[in-house]
């Protein structure tokens, strides 16, 4: 079976293949999904798959991402590209000039999911880490450079190091985990 991974960031699409490897047949699909806005990654995500299914009629992964700095009431939130796309990270930066270390507190959170023909499955995965007080790294893409955990920003971490416990690796992985699980509980023996 393959699995078409909805997004048009070729970033996103080989993290997300990396992890599906031992699932199946991964494929990219550049689908223009509307997206709803909602406090709630996990529904924004929910209902691109529920859209990217009518339309290819296969089975389909579709995810969402929110960054949440508490002492900025959870901003940028589920509203992390268009953020990135006006102010970016230094724009991130500059409201947090004089933050302390213990303000710069942050939680990255990727919801992906899953629509075939018995309906939608959302899995959730977060990783809490600090907003670094300069970008940092040349590896990732968006908010990598200035999101930091055990001292370094996931731009300074190799994809392997970043696949082994990053939001978007974590959501994956339980979806990778609950689908061998169905395809195996599926399997018919001859």
């Amino acid at each position: 079976m393959t699995i078409s991974v909805v997004t048009g960031n070729k970033h996103k699409f080989s993290e997300i293949a990396a992890i599906l490897s031992d699932a199946g047949e991964v494929k990219q699909v550049d689908l223009s999904c509307p997206e709803i806005q909602h406090h709630d990654i996990g529904i924004i995500s929910q209902e691109k798959a529920k859209y990217a299914y009518s339309i290819l009629k296969e089975p389909v992964i579709t995810d969402d991402t929110g960054l949440f700095i508490p002492i900025l009431q959870g901003f940028p939130g589920p509203y992390a590209a268009f953020v990135e796309e006006t102010i970016g990270n230094p724009g991130v930066l500059r409201l947090l000039e004089g933050a302390h270390d213990t303000d710069r507190a942050a939680l990255f959170e990727t919801a992906i999911a899953y629509a075939d023909e018995s309906g939608i499955m959302v899995f959730r995965g977060r990783i809490e880490g600090v907003i670094a007080y300069e970008p940092r790294g040349t590896n990732g893409f968006g908010y990598d450079p200035i999101f930091e955990v055990d001292g370094m920003t996931l731009a300074e971490m190799s994809t392997q190091q970043k696949n082994s416990l990053s939001h978007r690796a974590r959501g994956t992985t339980q979806f990778r985990d609950w689908f061998i699980s169905e395809k195996n509980r599926h399997t018919i023996v001859k």
